[in-house]
């Protein structure tokens, strides 16, 4: 099981917005977590699994 991130960040992207997601890392990869309710907790990604993601992202996969 991961370990809770010491930090988190929001997208520069979302520097004027509220509605936005926060991620943080972990010793084995990320953690996200809603920016508007951060006491609901969030979920974690292994290494592999966020770069995938992030990879599909650049590519316009979710378009």
């Amino acid at each position: 099981m991961s370990q809770e991130p010491a930090s988190w960040r929001k997208s520069s992207r979302s520097s004027t917005q509220t509605n936005c997601v926060e991620v943080g890392r972990t010793t084995d990869g990320a953690a996200v977590r809603d920016s508007k309710d951060r006491t609901a907790g969030y979920f974690t990604t292994t290494h592999r699994q966020w770069q995938t993601f992030l990879q599909a992202l650049k590519t316009d996969h979710f378009d």
